[in-house]
C-alpha cells in the first residue's frame, strides 16, 4: 500500500501553527514560502525556500515601506528563482548569512531588529550580489501596476490628456 503521508500538503492550521511557533515573517516548507499570517505563498522552482524568504526580507529592507505588503516584494524578486540566477544568488545569500553570523545572529533572517539588518547590508552594499539584487528592485518593486495607488501614482497620463489638466499636484503624502 502506497504512503500518501509524504504527498499531503500543510493543513491552514499546521501552517498557522508553525509560523506562530517560529515567530518569524515566513514560514519555509519543502518547495514553497509563505507569509506567516498565511495571506500569500508562492513556490520556488530554484530556489531553496530559505533562500527565497532571506531574498524577500533583504528587499524589504533595502526598499523599506512599511505599507507594501511583502507578496509585492515576493513578486519583484520571483525573477530570481531560474536556473541561470540560482547559483550566484544561492552563494550571496550564503555571503549574506555569513555577515549575520560575524554580527552574532544565527543567519539573516534571524535577525529581528531593521536597523541590525541594514547593518549588515552596509557591509555587503559594494558586492556585485548586493548591486544586482539592489538595481533589480528598482524594476521588479516600482514597476508592479498593483503598487502604483499604494504610493499615489496613477500611471501614465499622456493618454489621459497630461499631468497639468489631471491633478499633478493631488498626491498627499509628499
Amino acid at each position: 500500500m502506497k504512503d500518501n503521508s509524504q504527498q499531503r500538503g500543510l493543513t491552514r492550521r499546521e501552517l498557522l501553527s508553525r509560523s506562530m511557533a517560529a515567530g518569524a515573517s515566513f514560514v519555509v516548507g519543502g518547495g514553497y514560502v509563505a507569509s506567516a499570517d498565511a495571506a500569500w505563498a508562492m513556490e520556488t522552482a530554484a530556489l531553496k525556500p530559505e533562500t527565497m524568504a532571506t531574498l524577500i526580507q533583504m528587499a524589504r529592507d533595502i526598499y523599506p515601506h512599511d505599507h507594501v505588503g511583502d507578496e509585492y516584494y515576493a513578486i519583484a524578486v520571483k525573477g530570481y528563482d531560474s536556473e541561470e540566477a540560482a547559483p550566484a544568488i544561492e552563494a550571496g545569500i550564503a555571503g549574506l548569512n555569513a555577515a549575520a553570523q560575524g554580527k552574532g545572529f544565527a543567519d539573516y533572517l534571524s535577525v529581528g531588529w531593521e536597523r541590525d539588518r541594514v547593518d549588515i547590508l552596509r557591509g555587503i552594499e559594494d558586492s556585485a550580489f548586493f548591486q544586482t539584487v539592489r538595481g533589480g528592485l528598482v524594476t521588479g518593486l516600482y514597476n508592479q501596476k498593483a503598487v502604483w495607488p499604494l504610493f499615489g501614482y496613477e500611471g501614465e497620463s499622456y493618454s489621459q490628456g497630461g499631468y497639468m489638466h489631471r491633478g499633478f499636484d493631488d498626491i498627499t503624502w509628499l
